[in-house]
């Protein structure tokens, strides 16, 4: 694998946590977790009695400025300084919030990420990305920052629910779908959750670690990743809103059919490659019931890649490559919307 250093793949969370803790020497320790993390990971590590402990509680509604500051209150009432470290045990909530407080809590302390779900693993934790969701748009509020380590051990994987497991899928699917035809094909040929999971997840951490490398701060070639999340997040946002369930992964699979019609509407996809990306999400995924666009244009509009007021999609050229900056009409969004709704 061509990864950095700070990227590590370990056989024990606990004696990776001791030798990174080890390496960078911090003058305190705190550890993020939410409800589920305390009582299915943190057992696995030894920390001491008096370790301090950040429970928040689990969710992306909990994603906020409030929780926000529940954590600097805790760290500033602990005495952290500037050589402090605060480990993030936990999914993509967890990394992105955590790293995001760690960032801005006296201009910057260093934090560790500890993966604990398919998502954060391959997605969530890779590439500096951190925010929080504000005025009910996702990761509205945010900045670019690299953890100082990752640690990632996929038998925190066992701890996930089907469900769980499923949404972090969503993100490899679109890293095959975008950046590597053959890793689609292994993607498309096997069947969820029957996969090597050390090898899907190394895979793809590799794929994203090499995309952002090239394009740190989104300036072009990072936007491939935004595949599927330009209508994706709306539908996620739009669901949160309304307080019902919907998982990140769950919104971005149908994103990907959405997304993946509108490339065919602008002919960089066939009608085959659209067949054959939307029958595995298909059968992957249960369906859900799409908002109305006049609903979800005002969330579309507030995306972090559109320019003025004009909606940016980055849509499939063929299977394995990605354009960004891509413009589409509205009646292109509806005739993809109706494809979605009309399946059999």
């Amino acid at each position: 694998m061509n990864l950095p250093e700070s990227i590590l793949f370990v056989s024990n969370p606990n004696e990776g946590l001791k030798q990174v803790l080890a390496e960078l020497k911090p003058d305190k320790v705190a550890y993020l977790v939410d409800e589920n993390t305390r009582a299915h990971c943190l057992p696995l590590f030894d920390l001491p009695a008096d370790a301090n402990i950040i429970e928040i509680k689990s969710g992306e509604i909990n994603k906020n400025l409030n929780t926000c500051a529940e954590i600097w209150t805790a760290l500033t009432n602990w005495g952290f300084s500037r050589k402090s470290l605060l480990v993030n045990i936990g999914g993509g909530v967890i990394g992105d919030m955590g790293g995001f407080c760690a960032s801005t809590y006296k201009r910057g302390i260093r934090f560790v990420n500890f993966p604990t779900t398919l998502l954060a693993m391959v997605d969530a934790n890779i590439g500096g990305k951190l925010g929080i969701d504000f005025m009910g748009f996702k990761n509205h509020l945010g900045v670019f920052q690299d953890p100082a380590k990752v640690l990632i051990n996929v038998e925190f994987l066992k701890t996930l629910s089907p469900r769980e497991l499923r949404s972090g899928f969503a993100e490899v699917i679109k890293h095959g779908l975008i950046h590597d035809k053959p890793y689609w094909e292994t993607i498309e040929n096997g069947k969820f959750p029957e996969f090597d999971w050390k090898s899907i997840v190394a895979t793809s951490v590799e794929i994203k670690h090499q995309v952002v490398t090239e394009d740190p701060k989104e300036s072009g070639l990072r936007k491939i990743l935004n595949f599927g999340h330009t209508l994706g997040h709306a539908i996620e946002t739009w669901h949160l809103n309304h307080n019902i369930s919907l998982l990140h992964g769950e919104a971005i699979a149908v994103g990907m059919i959405l997304e993946g019609h509108l490339a065919m509407q602008q002919n960089t996809l066939t009608a085959d490659e659209l067949e054959s990306l939307t029958a595995y999400i298909d059968t992957t995924y249960d369906r859900i019931a799409l908002p109305e666009l006049d609903v979800l244009f005002p969330l579309m509009l507030q995306d972090k890649k559109n320019i003025g007021n004009e909606l940016s999609f980055s849509l499939l050229d063929g299977i394995g490559k990605c354009l960004f900056d891509q413009r589409v009409t509205e009646p292109m969004i509806i005739a993809a919307m109706n494809y979605y709704s009309n399946l059999k």
